[in-house]
């Protein structure tokens, strides 16, 4: 019989898990990791910014993606990726972010995908579901943060460069500033590791006495504050 059993705990874990998945997601896909320097759509690209008049915008640049403004384009800026493929990556260091990123964010979004199900069953393989999913969480953690540590060495790419003019270098973001999605993902590394710690509290409040009194009785819906 599939007892559904709810907790404050069980149920804050749960959706802490969703956010930290989602957060991860979308800072990845984000092209605002970092934002250039201002300068005009036919401005000539300089170490020390924009050389020709015009309304001067910032460009951003993400991991894979870019976006920028077109002197010729009406509909304002344009984004998407500038690396069709895997080795177009503006460096090693960020094809390496991206492998560990992506390997952190899948684990993330099992994880997210299974905690909504812990309502109804709470072990698997006879080991505690919450036990295991916050170990996922803490090994995607640690993907997170290898990512995060070798991102900053890729500024020294060509690529940053031309948005960040010739003072960037690696771990030095030269005329660019740092932008949401790369505290996004930060924040989300954080709350990865608070969730990995979180789910031992969801493990004990679905299992404690009150819980298992309410099962004594028949019932099959248990909520517990």
């Amino acid at each position: 019989m599939c007892h559904v059993i709810v907790t404050c705990r069980s149920m804050l874990w749960t959706l802490l898990s969703i956010v930290a998945a989602f957060g991860e997601l979308i800072a990845f896909m984000s092209t605002d990791w970092l934002v250039g320097y201002p300068r005009s759509p036919d401005a000539v690209f300089g170490p020390h910014g924009a050389t020709t008049a015009g309304e001067a915008y910032r460009p951003t640049l993400g991991i894979y993606g870019r976006c920028i403004k077109l002197p010729h384009l009406q509909r304002g800026i344009l984004c998407g990726p500038y690396a069709v493929h895997f080795g177009e990556i503006a460096s090693g260091f960020w094809q390496a972010t991206s492998i560990f990123l992506a390997a952190g964010i899948l684990l993330l979004c099992a994880v997210a995908f299974i905690s909504v199900f812990t309502m109804c069953f709470q072990s698997i393989m006879k080991k505690s579901i919450f036990n295991v999913c916050g170990l996922l969480q803490g090994i995607a953690g640690l993907f997170l943060i290898m990512g995060l540590m070798l991102y900053p060495a890729g500024w020294g790419s060509d690529k940053v460069q031309l948005y960040c003019g010739l003072d960037a270098s690696p771990y030095r973001a030269g005329l660019c500033s740092m932008g949401w999605a790369f505290y996004t993902a930060m924040g989300g590394t954080v709350l990865t590791f608070v969730c990995a710690v979180f789910s031992a509290q969801a493990e004990i409040a679905t299992s404690s006495d009150k819980v298992q009194e309410e099962i004594e009785e028949g019932k099959s819906l248990i909520c517990l504050l």
